[in-house]
């Protein structure tokens, strides 16, 4: 097990020194400059501003600072609003991400599991055939649309809550359902099929012949096994609804790092983009690699061999 923790976690730096270079070069690949609107009829104004941001260097040069930040978790100031840093960005926007991505978690996967459960218990019943459909449109509406939506009937329309901004509890309520709607789709489908599979095991038929309460045999029995499919997705899942807070946070007016990247896409702020898809990226496959090695130590059918030929 240690050495399959080593190499995933080789891959896992690995995978997001590729992330940053691949950011970097691309963000350099576009074309024009973060001071163009500051072009005026005196171009050392614009040559003084890209010498202080050392953008006057050569790419490679620029590189090597780039890597030296990353590697030191130092990103620099922001191009557009100079008295911030990145990190200070991050800093008091990450909390409000954070914060949002894991309501929408716990909501999800609770409704998510809770609602498989029932239909596989009630399997080809009413229960089954409403969960079912609501999987299906859940998973087929994008959050965006399930957002606008949101706003028109709820806070405009029957004004039962507020629209926008993350102040209370109740700004709470229509993004969290904005992004927790298709997770929560795709748990109950994927717990529905794993729970119908394991209620037919003979280690479940053992359970009954013991006189089992039934609650006792779905939920030490049925529910442990069946929730193993739902642990394998929860790290891409997480990728999923913390990279759709972007969008969401826009929507919302939500003071998350969503705005401070969408805002820095527009205005061509390398350090603040750069910094935030190292972030972003960082933490993301950081906890693909928990997921896997949690996932290791839960299901005890899992073993880690040595491949054939290896002494």
């Amino acid at each position: 097990m240690g050495i399959y923790i080593v190499k995933r976690f080789a891959m896992m730096v690995a995978t997001i020194f590729i992330i940053a270079t691949l950011t970097f070069f691309l963000m350099h690949a576009i074309p024009g400059s973060p001071f163009d609107e500051e072009r005026t009829s005196n171009p050392t104004i614009q040559a003084n501003l890209e010498k202080f941001y050392k953008l006057d260097e050569p790419v490679i040069v620029q590189y090597g600072h780039y890597l030296k930040s990353v590697a030191t978790f130092d990103f620099g100031p922001s191009i557009k609003k100079p008295n911030e840093t990145v990190n200070s960005l991050l800093a008091r926007g990450f909390p409000i991400s954070a914060e949002l991505g894991l309501i929408t978690i716990l909501v999800a996967v609770l409704s998510g599991v809770t609602l498989g459960t029932l239909a596989a218990l009630r399997h080809n019943d009413i229960i089954d055939y409403i969960a079912m459909a609501f999987a299906v449109v859940g998973i087929s509406v994008p959050n965006f649309v399930l957002a606008t939506l949101l706003i028109q009937q709820l806070a405009v329309t029957w004004e039962l809550l507020p629209p926008a901004t993350w102040s209370s509890p109740l700004h709470m309520v229509l993004p969290t359902l904005a992004l927790a709607t298709g997770p929560t789709a795709i748990i109950a489908r994927l717990t529905r099929s794993s729970m119908l599979e394991v209620l037919t095991q003979d280690y479940m038929k053992m359970a009954r012949a013991k006189g089992l309460s039934p609650a006792r045999i779905v939920i030490r029995h049925a529910l442990r096994n069946a929730l193993m499919p739902v642990v394998t997705i929860m790290g891409t899942m997480l990728a999923g609804i913390l990279t759709g807070t972007f969008v969401i946070e826009k929507i919302f007016a939500i003071p998350g790092m969503g705005k401070y990247f969408v805002d820095s896409i527009n205005n061509r702020d390398y350090p603040v983009i750069m910094g935030t898809t190292v972030f972003y990226s960082a933490f993301l496959v950081f906890m693909l690699f928990l997921v896997d090695i949690v996932y290791g130590f839960l299901d005890p059918r899992i073993k880690l061999h040595k491949k054939e030929g290896e002494a």
